[in-house]
């Protein structure tokens, strides 16, 4: 496994701002991406992600601000920095009438003009996705998830140290978002520093080493998933539904003096008890419900998650 050097930034945006006429799609953006990362990028859709990453490839100019990669502009015209670089769009970005092989020749050849290499290159990009049996189909045969692998071999294909993927488990079944996502993770291992971009909370928090959240163009938060909860007041939630009968008034307000209770709300024999600092108190909370001889008929608790975060510092929710 090749070791990363954690002090070498990939990519980095300073005070980056990107007007489109009176709209500001960024506003004093900071982003840093360090080598062997995968860095998540987290907004709703209209929050300036897909306007930050064009930026990166320079596929769009911005107004104030700098933004390097590798240490250099995004409009180097440098063919080692373009190289270096691999973008998997949320959009599918290859060719219909062109076989699953050919697709991938093609952007292959984007990068290197000697065939036999470029027919290793697509070998084994094909291989990294799963394609090898789709390899000489028509694209518009394949399924949905097909052509999402489809999409991401066209992107890798290159071997890009830096990997940009915006979006790309978008409409997909469990079963594909997690070959997907397991894809990413050994991309990363080989060597791609990563920059995600996604909707789904739960990808976000199991596969990235620190998210960064953006909303309306603005860096709202960054950090490991437990330094942005360490952000919020967090709370632990128990879920309970007594099985008897119970003088709710009464227990909610024994239950209101255990340690670590900062809440309980409920009615009709079920309630909702916040614990803080999560983790801590449950086993004390269950132990006082014995001591009471208090029946329940299911209990469960949640622990704070990136949700809470998102909400907590946009009020707005993600599409899960």
């Amino acid at each position: 496994m090749e070791m990363h050097d954690p002090s070498l930034t990939v990519c980095s945006m300073r005070q980056v701002v990107k007007n489109y006429r009176e709209l500001r799609a960024l506003d004093r953006f900071d982003l840093d991406i360090c080598e062997g990362e995968i860095v998540g990028l987290l907004g709703p859709n209209g929050s300036g992600k897909t306007t930050a990453i064009n930026c990166i490839l320079g596929l769009l100019s911005f107004d104030e601000g700098e933004i390097t990669v590798f240490g250099e502009p995004p409009g180097s015209k440098d063919p080692m920095l373009k190289s270096r670089i691999g973008l998997v769009p949320s959009d599918l970005a290859y060719f219909e009438e062109l076989s699953v092989v050919e697709n991938v020749r093609y952007f292959a050849g984007l990068y290197e003009s000697d065939k036999h290499r470029q027919k290793q290159w697509a070998d084994e990009a094909i291989h990294f996705t799963g394609l090898e049996k789709f390899a000489k189909f028509s694209t518009k045969k394949l399924s949905g998830g097909l052509k999402r692998r489809l999409n991401i071999a066209c992107g890798i294909v290159h071997r890009p140290r830096f990997l940009i993927l915006d979006e790309p488990t978008i409409a997909l079944d469990a079963q594909s978002r997690n070959y997907v996502l397991d894809g990413v993770r050994e991309l990363n291992r080989q060597g791609s520093t990563v920059l995600y971009t996604t909707h789904y909370l739960e990808e976000a928090e199991t596969l990235c080493d620190r998210i960064v959240i953006i909303d309306e163009g603005q860096r709202m938060a960054a950090g490991t998933l437990d330094e942005l909860i360490d952000l919020i007041d967090p709370t632990e939630s128990v879920f309970i539904e007594f099985s008897e009968a119970q003088d709710e008034g009464d227990l909610y307000a024994f239950i209101r003096t255990l340690p670590g209770v900062v809440g309980v709300e409920g009615q009709n024999g079920k309630a909702i008890i916040r614990l803080s600092p999560p983790g801590h108190h449950l086993a004390g909370l269950l132990e006082a419900l014995r001591s009471q001889e208090v029946a329940y008929a299911s209990l469960h608790s949640e622990l704070p998650s990136l949700n809470d975060v998102f909400l907590s510092l946009t009020g707005k929710a993600l599409r899960d």
